[in-house]
């Protein structure tokens, strides 16, 4: 293991708390792909701006019910203090204004019409996420359903 992976795998997530308002990122907990990059997405925010939910987790269905199952199989989404939902990489869009870590990479971001080219990427990488750098066997080898060829 690399020590970018050691560090990784020791970043617990913060979860959204009641007395506390943050912007909240949906994600595939199950996917490990998905969970190093949310991971280093944490690792940005040294003020502790956001919170993570695993799509599979009960509260995302009873705190947003308007986002599908399939919707949220398909890209990470941001949910804003506000009640905005931001997905795939208008959610990393969105993220690079909010986390100062990021910042550098937010006048990529927001060159004008270029949001249909970052998406059309990151629906590349989501549709291949399973594939993406892990020899691990995902929790109850749930990854296979995606590794299928």
């Amino acid at each position: 293991m690399s020590p970018d992976e050691i560090s990784a795998a020791n970043t617990t997530l913060p979860e959204p708390v009641p007395d506390r308002s943050t912007d909240v990122v949906v994600f595939d907990g199950r996917c490990s792909f998905c969970t190093r990059q949310v991971q280093r997405i944490a690792r940005c925010d040294g003020g502790e701006r956001i919170s993570f939910l695993s799509l599979h987790d009960p509260r995302v269905a009873e705190r947003y019910p308007d986002l599908t199952h399939e919707e949220l199989m398909a890209r990470m989404y941001v949910i804003d203090r506000g009640g905005g939902r931001h997905g795939g990489a208008a959610a990393f869009r969105y993220l690079s204004r909010r986390l100062p870590r990021l910042w550098p990479l937010a006048p990529l971001m927001h060159l004008p019409f270029s949001l249909p080219l970052w998406q059309w990427i990151y629906n590349i990488i989501a549709r291949h996420r399973y594939w993406l750098g892990t020899t691990e066997v995902c929790e109850d080898n749930a990854c296979s359903v995606h590794m299928k060829k």
